[in-house]
């Protein structure tokens, strides 16, 4: 999931990197408002997940530059306001994930999770499940990205999952 994460956020700024600032910020009725908003909506619900699992009793490593950053104060908080900062952020964070999803281990993901949601409610959940809920989330947005693109001339292009998948030969 890390990978198709890096794939498709490569392909969707790619794409929406075409556009210029303006149309980037365009309140389009979207639930982030713009292009830019949800974009930057998955940056920062990423980064505020990724602060909930460095404090993983497994201490990974990779998430050491995660636990340095502040917290987002919102989930529509605009982190960067033009298209390369923000694809820039948006790398580093994908390099990250990358990194440490690869060093998670099956006791790892069996762990329960004691973590606040953003509206102050506490909760225990199975890693595994925050973890597929962090990559769907992404997905979910970068959904709605992609058809704000599309209904503005930009196809981003194959955006399935099954095309990272390889064939099997029998």
């Amino acid at each position: 999931m890390a990978n198709y994460n890096s794939w498709m956020n490569a392909k969707l700024y790619s794409a929406a990197g075409q556009l210029a600032t303006e149309e980037l910020l365009a309140d389009r009725g979207a639930f982030f408002g713009s292009i830019l908003g949800t974009l930057n909506h998955i940056v920062v619900a990423d980064t505020i997940w990724l602060k909930r699992f460095a404090a993983h009793p497994g201490q990974h490593f990779a998430l050491e530059p995660i636990r340095q950053l502040p917290a987002p104060v919102s989930l529509d908080q605009l982190l960067c306001t033009d298209i390369s900062s923000l694809a820039e952020r948006r790398y580093w964070l994908d390099a990250i994930i990358t990194t440490w999803t690869q060093s998670l281990t099956e006791t790892d993901l069996d762990h329960i999770l004691p973590y606040t949601n953003t509206k102050g409610i506490p909760a225990d959940k199975v890693f595994f499940s925050l973890l597929m809920h962090f990559f769907n989330h992404q997905t979910h947005h970068r959904g709605q990205a992609t058809t704000l693109l599309f209904q503005l001339g930009i196809d981003v292009g194959v955006t399935d999952l099954l095309a990272l998948i390889p064939n099997q030969v029998a």
